[in-house]
């Protein structure tokens, strides 16, 4: 069974997610300015994340995901990168797109995502397989 995780914390999560793949090693001051929040707030998401078991730190002061917290961010962006595509495909401002789908992430359920996730691919397949 999954730790329990807020909201926040799979915020915190998926920032570090992302800042991984941009950079390569992660610390909690990179965290605090892409998130644009106080070095002490990292500090104690970082903690509570790490006695969750989402993430550990090394001795370099590197952020490392866990399997269970990559596995959390990787859902959270995904619904994210989701969201956000599609509310910019249908015209709706990005900046006001990516606000949107940073709060719908986080409380559709995966049954919902999932179903809306294969709707749309049947519909892209539909589309793509009528023009051919």
């Amino acid at each position: 069974m999954k730790p329990v995780i807020t909201p926040s914390g799979e915020d915190y999560l998926e920032t570090i997610l992302v800042l991984q793949k941009k950079l390569g090693m992660v610390r909690s001051v990179d965290v605090a300015r892409h998130m644009e929040v106080s070095k002490p707030s990292v500090c104690v998401a970082v903690n509570t994340l790490k006695e969750s078991g989402f993430l550990t730190m090394d001795e370099n002061h590197f952020l490392h995901l866990t399997d269970v917290g990559r596995e959390v961010a990787e859902q959270i962006y995904e619904r994210h990168c989701f969201f956000t595509e599609r509310l910019i495909a249908l015209g709706v401002d990005p900046k006001t797109a990516e606000a949107d789908a940073c709060r719908i992430e986080h409380v559709i359920s995966t049954e919902s995502f999932e179903h809306l996730k294969k709707s749309f691919e049947n519909n892209n397949q539909e589309v793509v397989s009528s023009d051919e």
